[in-house]
């Protein structure tokens, strides 16, 4: 087990994700620190919840920069003053640069709230909900160049309820993304999570296309 795997958090929102990560026995199991958590927004309650758990903070405006790829390296230059070991997307609602996702190839994780490669993007609970799947779910992954579309690691998956509105089916695959998040970031940090040419491997093998699934 390496001894120590510090993590670099992106949000921009409420910070739900960091919340599960900061409270998780999994992590706290694990040879992860949270260093630093980096929002584009200086109203996201997420900072606060950084700042309440001691955890170092910054703020990098996007509607400062002329364009993505300014912004993004003005963002890789703070991130890497932690030398962090993994990048957490955690409701970080900037699509990134090709030459960011290259930056921190193999260690840049995302969390999406659907069953990957089902709904990509926005609306994904309404989406289910008009398809009419039975089941939906969120999904951990390595990030590449294709938006919502690398390797997959570890998915839960939730029967969808008759009486389910998007909602309610929000609230459920919420509850299940503090689930699986904390889960991918202690297998990182216990080097048992990695990824190569061939995708994502776990413990030397490598994961199925739908990552290691896990029944609600």
């Amino acid at each position: 087990m390496p001894d120590t795997c510090d993590v670099v958090v992106l949000l921009s929102g409420t910070g739900s994700n960091l919340q599960a990560l900061i409270d998780s026995d999994d992590v706290k199991a694990s040879p992860a620190t949270l260093r630093a958590v980096i929002s584009n927004r200086t109203d996201a309650p997420g900072l606060q919840r950084a700042k309440n758990a001691g955890i170092d903070t910054r703020v990098l405006d996007h509607t400062a920069f002329e364009g993505r790829e300014a912004f993004d390296a003005a963002l890789i230059e703070i991130i890497d003053t932690f030398n962090p070991h993994l990048v957490v997307l955690a409701g970080f609602m900037r699509i990134l640069s090709a030459d960011f996702v290259r930056h921190y190839q193999g260690r840049l994780l995302n969390i999406h709230p659907s069953l990957l490669p089902k709904y990509k993007g926005l609306h994904t609970h309404q989406r289910a909900l008009e398809a009419q799947d039975r089941e939906h779910g969120c999904s951990v992954h390595f990030v590449t160049e294709e938006l919502d579309g690398g390797p997959l690691v570890v998915q839960a998956v939730i029967p969808v309820e008759s009486e389910d509105t998007p909602s309610s089916l929000a609230q459920r695959v919420h509850a299940q993304e503090h689930r699986i998040y904390p889960l991918a970031v202690r297998w990182f940090a216990e080097g048992r999570l990695s990824l190569d040419e061939q995708g994502a491997l776990l413990d030397g093998q490598l994961l199925p296309a739908s990552g290691h699934q896990i029944q609600i």
